[in-house]
């Protein structure tokens, strides 16, 4: 089981409309604390959203995979504090 953050909020990403998904999801990234995190649940490898974030921030974007399919993904984000890193 993956572990989670008391406060890190789940986000089923098939409870969200298509077209609204990438930036419902971009907009709660965007209002983490830094270093809180919030974890997606996925039924494919969300590489375009990674891409999109790390567009948009760089290296404060922390991405873990804690499961990686072949049915679910779960991600954990995280808004990196200034010089934290993230190896996930």
């Amino acid at each position: 089981m993956p572990e989670l953050n008391c406060s890190e909020r789940v986000i089923n990403v098939a409870d969200i409309d298509p077209q609204y998904r990438h930036a419902i999801l971009l907009r709660l990234f965007e209002h983490l604390a830094p270093d809180d995190s919030l974890q997606i649940v996925v039924d494919h490898d969300p590489r375009r959203l990674r891409l999109q974030l790390e567009a948009r921030h760089g290296s404060r974007c922390g991405w873990s995979y804690l499961e990686a399919g072949p049915d679910i993904w779960r991600v954990r984000l995280r808004l990196l504090g200034r010089g934290t890193e993230d190896h996930g």
